[in-house]
């Protein structure tokens, strides 16, 4: 069975940072393009950044790049994404998917809150 943990979310103020993580279960994580997405209360879910089965290729969306990072520790069998430089608009459900765009399957996702 497919397993994605999330964890690593919480209250942090504007401009600071978080890291995330996802660990993976059920499956050979290093075989598998790996994302994460977002979902801000009252909308719909938005794809944020992008890591290939090596981690040697990677993307993000333009509202994210340059203060996100994704990677990926395969001998763990773990996603991370480090959020810098954070902004309330940031605030949502986090949620890393085994998908290039974030799609199925999923985790239950992490709450990363910015605010003063």
């Amino acid at each position: 069975e497919v397993q994605l943990v999330e964890s690593g979310g919480g209250l942090v103020q504007p401009g600071g940072s978080l890291r995330l993580s996802c660990a993976a279960s059920g499956f050979t994580f290093s075989n598998y393009d790996m994302s994460w997405v977002r979902q801000a209360p009252g909308k719909g879910l938005e794809w944020v950044a992008y890591i290939s089965p090596g981690g040697v290729t990677t993307d993000y969306s333009g509202s994210v790049k340059g203060r996100f990072t994704i990677s990926r520790d395969n001998a763990k069998n773990t996603l991370y994404l480090q959020l810098n430089s954070l902004k309330t608009d940031d605030t949502a459900m986090y949620y890393c998917a085994r998908h290039r765009w974030g799609g199925s399957p999923r985790g239950e996702g992490t709450q990363v809150t910015v605010s003063s």
